[in-house]
């Protein structure tokens, strides 16, 4: 068990610190690459949250990240007002 407690602040200006030096949320237009969008199911207020939701945004998010892989600029819209981009 570490001795030392979790510090939040810390560890957040660690990360946004590693995030800025190694340029992660940096986007550049590569016209070159071939563009993949993936739509995932909008949430509707039929009912709970069930793992039927989490199965869903997973599928989204995996083929989105596959796609990546293969070289493609890859855009995954997950319909809850904003877009997670995987590439």
């Amino acid at each position: 068990m570490p001795e030392n407690k979790y510090n939040p602040r810390e560890i957040e200006a660690e990360a946004q610190k590693f995030w800025e030096e190694n340029k992660v949320f940096e986007v550049s237009e590569d016209s070159e690459k071939e563009k993949f969008y993936c739509l995932c199911m909008f949430p509707y207020p039929s009912g709970r949250l069930h793992m039927g939701h989490v199965r869903n945004y997973t599928i989204g998010d995996v083929i989105s990240r596959y796609q990546r892989m293969l070289g493609k600029k890859s855009v995954a819209a997950y319909g809850m007002g904003r877009f997670w981009f995987t590439g």
